[in-house]
């Protein structure tokens, strides 16, 4: 029966539309062996070369799989070819302490949290329903990491949110053939009845569970459950929405419903141009932790900040993903981007967080200068990565220009010109907001 997914569209909620940044986490038993061909960015490399050299360390399951590639020499030199569940009973996370992660977010400007509830992989960080003991509450770690997240998240005054592979479960799938192509994620993909049973039962005990503010889906539902009587996904989403009124959930759950579209990294960068979106992506390559990364695959802060203020000139949120160690530390080198992050956004949180696109007829973006814009209430951004005199892409009688002030507060010279506004920007390390009063 077709089913009617507009009866499900509704105003996307404030929190949502204001938050602007997001932390992903991505943690699992792939965190134990932590490696991955630092190929480069999805989106921008081929696809054949994409899934033989894989920068995704939490698809290691399945690059090992290639019986030529790095990935399995790899495994089979540093692990004796070992079954992949041996990494589950291998992570401890010793070192997890969900409220210094979460005071870590926060300090960075971070509005809401979404880790990983179940990879492809299939092993549930929390004691799901059908996992028997796969699962981080009877295995490795032993606790439910989901939960103390979920309590720790918001302590820290964040919203809470969880991601589910409801598309890809290698757990499930009874001969885990190798994934080479996007068509063939598509092709491989679990879609009969008792999958999605499955599925749907994890998902609702995570609403039940946690009332989570998002619903984050990856690659697809399955086909057998895209449908409105019981164990539906129609079902799963009003009950999600009855539960958690202002929840949002993502669009990877096929041609049925979303609050808002995703891009990642490059890959689909269509969905950019929706009413709202989200861009997703590491601070490096991978998402879950690659111990093969460096500080040349890695965002320094000032890079993130250019990052985050692109996206959030254009209309979207950013959700950045921290991938920590199996012993559950924050590596050295996301760790530094992040406190980076969060020194300037002690500053320019406000440039931010509730900000919208600048109308055109303002002012424009630039690269040459790097210049974006928001506006918050009646105030323009120029959010600026020169210093000096630097000329501004504005029509200068739509702003105060006797205003003109840092951030912080600090007056700053404006004057027009014929090219645009001309202001006096400081030199600092990272990206400078002056601001205006908007005519």
């Amino acid at each position: 029966m077709t089913v009617d997914w507009s009866r499900l569209e509704r105003p996307l909620p404030d929190w949502y539309a204001d938050a602007k940044f997001g932390i992903f986490v991505h943690w699992g038993a792939y965190s134990v062996p932590a490696w991955a061909e630092p190929t480069g960015e999805l989106g921008a490399v081929d696809e054949h070369t994409w899934f033989r050299h894989n920068a995704y360390a939490e698809w290691y399951w399945n690059t090992i799989r290639f019986d030529d590639g790095p990935a399995r020499e790899h495994h089979r030199s540093a692990h004796g070819d070992a079954p992949y569940d041996d990494f589950l009973d291998a992570w401890k996370a010793e070192e997890f302490d969900p409220h210094a992660w979460c005071a870590l977010f926060a300090r960075a400007g971070a509005r809401y949290v979404v880790p990983t509830t179940k990879h492809h992989d299939g092993i549930a960080l929390w004691d799901a329903p059908g996992t028997a003991t796969r699962n981080t509450v009877h295995r490795g770690p032993r606790r439910d990491l989901i939960g103390d997240l979920a309590s720790a998240v918001r302590e820290a005054g964040m919203r809470f949110g969880v991601y589910y592979s409801g598309g890809l479960d290698w757990s499930v799938t009874p001969h885990l053939p190798v994934i080479d192509t996007f068509a063939g994620v598509r092709a491989q993909r679990p879609v009969d009845a008792a999958y999605a049973a499955y599925a749907y039962l994890h998902v609702r005990d995570l609403v039940d569970r946690y009332r989570p503010d998002v619903l984050w889906n990856d690659i697809e539902w399955p086909d057998a459950g895209k449908h409105d009587g019981p164990l539906g996904l129609a079902e799963l989403f009003r009950h999600f929405y009855a539960t958690v009124p202002d929840g949002v959930v993502n669009d990877r759950w096929g041609d049925t419903h979303w609050d808002y579209r995703t891009s990642e990294y490059q890959h689909s960068r269509e969905a950019e141009t929706a009413p709202a979106w989200e861009n997703n992506r590491g601070i490096g390559l991978s998402f879950g932790y690659n111990r093969v990364e460096d500080s040349r695959h890695l965002m320094s802060g000032p890079q993130l900040v250019r990052h985050l203020v692109d996206v959030v000139s254009r209309g979207g949120n950013l959700l950045l993903n921290v991938g920590p160690t199996a012993s559950g530390a924050i590596p050295d080198g996301q760790r530094r981007t992040l406190e980076e992050l969060a020194a300037w956004m002690a500053v320019h949180g406000g440039v931010v967080h509730g900000s919208r696109p600048l109308d055109t007829a303002v002012a424009d973006p630039s690269d040459a200068p790097w210049v974006r814009w928001t506006r918050t209430g009646e105030r323009a951004w120029a959010v600026v990565d020169a210093s000096g005199t630097v000329v501004l892409p504005a029509r200068a009688a739509r702003l105060e220009l006797s205003s003109a002030a840092l951030a912080d507060g600090t007056p700053v010279e404006a004057r027009a010109e014929q090219a645009g506004v001309a202001v006096e920007v400081p030199h600092r390390n990272a990206p400078v907001a002056v601001g205006f009063p908007v005519r």
